[in-house]
């Protein structure tokens, strides 16, 4: 509990306690680094000597704040994208856990909110049908003020100063207000909104079981699997909440493909879409084309490279594709949009992607910040490097509340209209 209880005096003096959990910190730190980069020689740096070095002044430092800047030294030796020293209290806000105790998760249950931090406004972006969110009438682009009873505004200003520049803003915003909303299933929660009207409203809401059948993978915690298929104006459209349940997620794509042999064009919406299985990006990705011998990218880990071919089918889709992206869309998302737009078959539209590629860890250490650091690199078909940049959409289109509130897609609009014109 210690460490806990002191995240955020960062400029205290650190006691005896304190400086022990600091410097086992320093040393899982390094350690981890050694033994799970995904290069052993570390580009040629001297791991050792930089330990060796560095030491000394983790020994020497006084507050948390300057052990802390110690190991961001560290890590900055490095030269990669996300590896860093996260503070504790921010740590805590990501987590969205600031209901004291030492839980981390959030519970299971939602009362249907599907909410996007823009401009430092979290506005609602989407409702789950016959949620209590939608039995209560809350609307898209009603903003969200607090959750019960606590402003937001003053969390989200946290990360947004200590990830400020960084691609994963969007999707650690996002994390904050969402991981408020969640708990336990029967549980309530109070939000209070700002409406279409600029009218402050309060609404107690059910957290009730998230939308989609329950699934399982190897350790993870149960998942829940949601995919929606459909036409628009003979247009094909795929949406789904995470590349999860190869069957019922290939089942879709099969259905939806028969109905669009005849379609002007087809849309992937993969906005939020934290990704998932890595395979299925490739098996997804046949269904668009039928060049063989063809690759998403390749990921390199450790213990050697991973491919990412593209599963050709032998009657794919051949008419003009868009995937849409937002900055919570990460991991495969990523891989699937950033590789079909290197092959130059798809056309991206949205906002930039997490630039989340990699699989990577966040965990705490003894002294109670964050370390997150990662285990792999990932390199695109065409050289680019994910991590750390994201899918730079070929169209960039944000969402604004008025059109939220005026029941806008500005996204999907502006993708149906490029198929509207040929894909061209």
């Amino acid at each position: 509990m210690l460490a806990w209880t002191c995240v955020g005096a960062g400029k205290t003096t650190l006691t005896e306690e304190q400086r022990r959990l600091t410097a086992e910190s320093f040393e899982y730190v390094w350690t981890t680094v050694r033994d799970k980069h995904w290069d052993p020689k570390l580009g040629g740096l001297d791991w050792q000597k930089v330990h060796d070095e560095l030491r000394p002044a983790l020994d020497k430092a006084t507050t948390m704040d300057e052990a802390r800047q110690v190991m961001s030294r560290m890590l900055e030796r490095l030269k990669q994208t996300h590896f860093g020293i996260i503070p504790g209290d921010v740590y805590v806000e990501m987590k969205g856990s600031d209901r004291g105790g030492e839980k981390e998760e959030t519970g299971t249950g939602g009362p249907g909110i599907q909410v996007r931090v823009i401009d430092g406004h979290a506005l609602v972006t989407d409702i789950t049908p016959d949620s209590p969110a939608a039995a209560a009438g809350i609307r898209p682009g009603w903003e969200i003020v607090r959750i019960d009873g606590k402003p937001i505004d003053k969390p989200l200003r946290v990360i947004e100063k200590e990830e400020a520049g960084s691609t994963l803003l969007g999707l650690s915003l996002t994390a904050s207000v969402s991981a408020r909303l969640s708990g336990d299933i029967g549980t309530p929660v109070k939000v209070e909104f700002r409406d279409g009207a600029d009218k402050r409203v309060e609404r107690t809401l059910d957290r009730v079981k998230p939308r989609g059948a329950v699934a399982h993978l190897g350790s993870l915690p149960p998942l829940h699997f949601w995919v929606e298929e459909r036409k628009i104006a003979n247009v094909g459209y795929l949406r789904f909440n995470m590349f999860f349940e190869p069957d019922a997620l290939m089942k879709a794509v099969t259905t939806v493909m028969k109905d669009c042999a005849e379609c002007r064009g087809f849309v992937v919406d993969l906005r939020g879409n934290p990704g998932g299985i890595g395979a299925l990006a490739s098996g997804l990705a046949g269904w668009f084309t039928d060049r063989g011998g063809t690759q998403l990218g390749t990921m390199y880990l450790r213990t050697g490279p991973i491919h990412f071919p593209v599963f050709a089918r032998p009657a794919p889709f051949h008419g003009p594709l868009a995937i849409l992206v937002d900055s919570c869309s990460a991991s495969t998302s990523e891989i699937f949009a950033g590789g079909m737009q290197d092959l130059k078959r798809a056309r991206i539209f949205g906002t930039r992607t997490a630039g989340a590629a990699l699989p990577s860890m966040i965990e705490r250490l003894p002294d109670g910040d964050g370390f997150q650091y990662a285990f792999a690199n990932y390199i695109s078909e065409g050289g680019k490097v994910l991590e750390g940049s994201g899918v730079t959409p070929d169209e960039e289109v944000k969402l604004a509340r008025r059109d939220l509130l005026d029941g806008k897609d500005r996204v999907l609009e502006r993708a149906l209209q490029w198929i509207d014109a040929g894909g061209k």
